[in-house]
């Protein structure tokens, strides 16, 4: 049983930047690929980025990329979103998930563990 802990949402201005951190309950090395996924308001969980713990090759989904950044630090079995640029619709609960194997997926079925959310807003 993997256990996701997200931490850093909040309310900012556009434009502005955001981290939030993803700590696991356990040593996800090798084993998991990470992942962010979004949702806002009466619209379906999206894909925001994933990363594997061993091959570190990140993916994004195309309304985030070049502004935000997924990370991992194994020593602390933690993964992070740095969120660069925000707009106004990026505001939504962020999720962090875990997909057991080495290879990623948008699609949020496929991750088996999700942590409980974390909201992001970002004002006009």
């Amino acid at each position: 049983q993997v256990q996701l802990v997200e931490s850093g949402g909040g309310l900012v201005q556009a434009g502005g930047s955001l981290r939030l951190s993803c700590a696991a309950s356990e040593r996800t090395t090798s084993s998991y690929v990470m992942g962010w996924f979004r949702q806002a308001p009466g619209k379906e969980r999206e894909f925001v980025a994933a990363i594997s713990w061993s091959g570190g090759n990140p993916y994004y989904g195309d309304t985030v990329k070049g502004r935000f950044t997924i990370s991992r630090d194994n020593a602390k079995n933690t993964v992070y979103l740095q969120m660069n640029s925000l707009k106004p619709e990026d505001t939504a609960v962020y999720y962090c998930a875990a997909k057991y194997g080495s290879s990623w997926d948008y699609r949020p079925t496929t991750y088996y563990y999700w942590g409980q959310g974390t909201q992001v807003t970002v004002s006009s």
